[in-house]
């Protein structure tokens, strides 16, 4: 129910903002999307005995590469893994479970998003698969309240003696995103006591 115009408020409402458009009607993301960044949201079917979801369907407009490579990944809770960017190949994950939001930043300098930053959600119950292409920084913080676990279809095969994987500490300033606000802030005082037990 709306407030009319003869509805009186206090002055906190001088310190508000004014909520922003982040979907569509139709539940698409308004944000700008980094050039080459892709996400797939597979059909889960679920009877009395389990889901299923198709992975890899074959080549298709998202599986546009081939399959060379797989691995497992995890991320435990509270923890962030990043910041990564590779050089030649694409990442393509795909969430089993858990939650991840990936922050991507787009390093190309000939790319129409150079500079973007970019959230992406992965969930179980949304888009459970992202590609992230060569020459995008890309951190994942894991934002369930267990350890979440996904697995990479690069787009080359891992090169155990020469890694194509730069690496930046995930606090870096060189990227224009604070991982560290995504946390949340524990303030205490001298009366707060805590115990181990």
């Amino acid at each position: 129910m709306g407030m009319d115009s003869s509805t009186h408020l206090d002055d906190s409402v001088g310190f508000a903002a004014l909520d922003i458009q982040t979907v569509t009607a139709a539940g698409h993301s308004t944000s700008r999307v980094i050039e080459g960044v892709m996400t797939q949201m597979p059909a889960v079917h679920t009877d009395h005995r389990g889901r299923v979801f198709e992975i890899f369907p074959g080549a298709d407009d998202y599986w546009t590469k081939p399959v060379v490579y797989c691995y497992m990944f995890s991320v435990r809770v509270n923890q962030v893994k990043g910041w990564g960017l590779h050089l030649e190949k694409d990442d393509r994950y795909t969430l089993i479970n858990g939650e991840i939001m990936t922050v991507l930043y787009d390093a190309r300098l000939d790319s129409p998003t150079h500079g973007l930053v970019q959230r992406v959600y992965l969930t179980e119950n949304g888009a459970r698969q992202l590609t992230i292409p060569p020459g995008v920084w890309h951190a994942n913080v894991n934002i369930a309240q267990s350890e979440s676990h996904l697995i990479n279809h690069p787009t080359e095969v891992y090169h155990h003696e020469h890694p194509d994987r730069l690496l930046l500490p995930w606090d870096s300033e060189q990227i224009p995103a604070d991982l560290a606000s995504l946390f949340p802030i524990q303030h205490f005082t001298g009366t707060d006591h805590h115990h181990c037990s």
